[in-house]
C-alpha cells in the first residue's frame, strides 16, 4: 500500500493540539456567551450566486457537485469562504424570529480554494461576533463588539495582540474635504503603503488618482498618524482640512479607542492606526485589523467592522457590526512553533490498573464511580505488570492510576512524583490543573486552564 500523502491546505492536529483548538475555541464562546451572545451553526454551502462577488463566480469558492450528476450539469451550490455571507442569509431568512438588535455569535470552519502558505490555508476555523439591527443600529454597539473581542483575545495564552482601528467616515470626509474626487481609488492607493515608499504613493496619487502633489501629501500625512490614545483628534484637525463627516469619524473612532482601551489587559494593547482600510468597499464606519506580536508575518489575525447594509430584502435593511478572529489561522503556525501545547493527549485524569482479567467488573465500577463525579477515566486494557500498566498511562499522558487492594481497599498513585495514597472512589478528586487536559503557553508565565 502506498504511503498516504498530506493534503495540502486541509491541516489535522494530533490530539494534543486538538486540545488546544478546543480549548480556546470553549474559552472565546464562553466569553462571547458572558457578554449575552448567542450561539448559531449556519449550513456550510449556499447558492454559488450568493457566493459571487458581482455575479462572477470566484476562483477561491469550492462548489459542491453530486459525482452521478450529469456531465453538462452546472454546479449550484459552493461551500461558505467566510462567515459573513451565510450569516448574512440567516438574517434574511430568520428575521421573522429574531429579536433586533441580534446579538450572535459562531465558530465554524469555511473553505477558500488559494495557495497554502502559513496561516493560509484551504480549510480554516473562524470565530465571528457581531451584532444586527433592523433599519438602525446606533453606534454605542460599535464599541461594545470591539470591547468583547478586545475581552475574548486578552484571557486566550497567546502572544499580545494589537488592535488597530480606524473609521471610514473619518477618512472619506478627509478626502471630501481636500476635494478629492475619486476617494475610493484613493484609498486603494494609500494601502499601498506597505509595499511600496512614500515617494511612490504620492506619485500614484497624482497620476491615477488626480490629486495635486499638496493634496498627495496631505493623504499620506494622515496615514502616518498612529497613537494609542483619542490624542490622533487634534493631529488630524491641526491638517486643517473640514468636513462634517470628518468630524463624525474622528468622533466615532476617539469612542472606539477609548472604549476598547477601558477594557484591554497587559495582554492587548489598543491604536488609532489611520492607514488602515480594511475592504472600505464594504464597511461604512470603523474597521480593525487584529495582528500578534512576533507573528507580524501573518499580517491579520482578525478584523471586521461596520457596515450598515449587511443584507436588505427589499424593504428592511440590516445594518451591523462584527469582527472575526481567525482560530486556525493564529493558532496552527503557534502550535508549529511549540508556543502552544496540550498537557496531555487524552482527557482522562485517571487510569483504573487491572489486577486480572476476572478482576474487570471491579474495576469498572471504579470507574463509573469516578465518572458519575465528572472525573474522565478509563480502564486499563490488560492486566499485565503493574509497572507495564503504568508506563501505559505515562505514554498517554494520564497523570493518576488507581490500584484496587486484595483486601478490597483503594490507593492512587501520582506517576509524576511517585506518591501513592489511600483513596475513596467516591470521594477522592484529583487536583483542579488535572481534572482536565489544558493549555501550556510559552507566551505567558504559567500553565493556562482556560474558562
Amino acid at each position: 500500500m502506498s504511503k498516504i500523502a498530506p493534503l495540502s491546505g486541509f491541516p489535522e492536529l494530533l490530539p494534543a493540539q486538538r486540545t488546544v483548538e478546543r480549548e480556546v475555541v470553549a474559552s472565546l464562546s464562553h466569553t462571547f456567551e458572558l457578554h449575552g451572545f448567542a450561539n448559531i451553526e449556519t449550513r456550510v454551502v449556499e447558492p454559488i450566486e450568493r457566493l459571487a462577488k458581482g455575479g462572477e463566480v470566484d476562483k477561491e469558492i469550492y462548489v459542491l457537485q453530486r459525482i452521478a450528476a450529469e456531465p453538462d450539469a452546472k454546479a449550484e451550490l459552493g461551500l461558505h469562504f467566510d462567515l459573513t455571507v451565510p450569516f448574512a442569509r440567516y438574517v434574511l431568512e430568520h428575521a421573522g424570529h429574531l429579536e433586533f438588535p441580534f446579538r450572535r455569535f459562531q465558530v465554524q470552519p469555511a473553505w477558500r480554494g488559494e495557495r497554502p502558505q502559513e496561516g493560509r490555508y484551504r480549510q480554516f476555523t473562524q470565530a465571528d461576533v457581531d451584532i444586527v439591527g433592523r433599519d438602525e443600529l446606533p453606534f454605542h454597539h460599535d464599541v461594545e463588539v470591539m470591547s468583547v473581542m478586545v475581552d475574548a483575545l486578552g484571557r486566550l495564552p497567546i502572544p499580545p495582540v494589537s488592535f488597530q482601528f480606524n473609521n471610514r467616515r473619518l477618512i472619506q470626509g478627509f478626502y471630501r474635504g481636500l476635494g478629492i474626487d475619486d476617494v475610493t481609488d484613493a484609498i486603494r492607493v494609500i494601502d499601498k503603503l506597505d509595499k511600496l515608499p512614500a515617494e511612490e504613493v504620492a506619485k500614484l496619487l497624482v497620476e491615477r488618482v488626480g490629486t495635486t502633489p499638496e493634496q498627495a501629501q496631505r493623504c499620506l500625512e494622515l496615514a502616518t498618524i498612529r497613537v494609542a490614545d483619542s490624542s490622533f483628534v487634534e493631529r488630524v484637525r491641526a491638517l486643517g482640512v473640514t468636513d462634517e463627516l470628518l468630524d463624525q469619524g474622528l468622533d466615532e473612532l476617539a469612542a472606539v479607542v477609548e472604549g476598547c482601551r477601558a477594557v484591554a489587559g497587559d495582554r492587548v494593547s489598543v491604536e488609532a492606526n489611520l492607514r488602515i482600510a480594511r475592504g472600505l468597499d464594504y464597511y461604512t464606519g470603523t474597521v480593525v485589523e487584529i495582528f500578534m506580536e512576533g507573528y507580524e508575518r501573518l499580517k491579520s489575525v482578525g478584523g471586521g467592522g461596520r457596515y450598515d447594509a449587511l443584507a436588505s430584502d427589499g424593504r428592511t435593511t440590516y445594518p451591523g457590526v462584527g469582527v472575526s478572529f481567525g482560530v486556525s489561522r493564529t493558532l496552527i503556525p503557534l502550535i508549529a512553533d511549540e508556543v502552544l501545547s496540550g498537557s496531555r493527549p487524552v482527557p482522562s485524569a485517571v487510569l483504573v490498573a487491572l489486577n486480572t482479567e476476572d478482576d474487570r467488573a471491579v474495576s469498572t465500577a471504579v470507574a463509573a464511580a469516578l465518572r458519575s463525579r465528572d472525573i474522565a477515566c478509563e480502564v486499563a486494557p490488560a492486566p499485565a505488570r503493574f509497572g507495564k500498566q503504568i508506563r501505559f498511562a505515562e505514554r498517554r499522558g494520564i497523570p493518576f492510576v488507581w490500584f484496587v487492594q486484595p483486601d478490597g481497599s483503594h490507593q492512587v498513585k501520582d506517576i509524576r512524583s511517585g506518591e501513592q495514597v489511600d483513596a475513596d472512589p467516591a470521594t477522592w478528586t484529583p487536583p483542579a490543573a488535572d481534572l482536565r487536559p489544558t493549555i501550556t503557553s510559552t507566551a505567558t508565565s504559567n500553565k493556562e486552564t482556560l474558562k
